[in-house]
């Protein structure tokens, strides 16, 4: 049985009354993936119409640029 299925044998066995607080949830969690996708895309649009695109850094050189010391949080 997928999620979906067993989701919706949940619902079918809720009372009607109560049927508000589940859809509320799950409009939630829908909000939360929109608001995803807009953040997702709107980076995507930004690195599009970066000027600096295709400019490549290390793993390392990331780090250094963010202050954060790798040997210090690999141990």
């Amino acid at each position: 049985m997928s999620n979906k299925d067993l989701a919706i044998q949940l619902i079918n066995q809720i009372p009607d009354y109560k049927l508000g607080y589940a859809i509320a949830y799950l409009q939630g969690l829908y909000a939360d993936e929109i608001t995803d996708d807009l953040f997702c895309e709107k980076l995507l649009q930004d690195y599009e119409n970066s000027s600096d695109k295709g400019e490549f850094v290390s793993f390392d050189e990331a780090a250094k640029i963010c202050g954060v010391d790798i040997n210090a949080i690999q141990n």
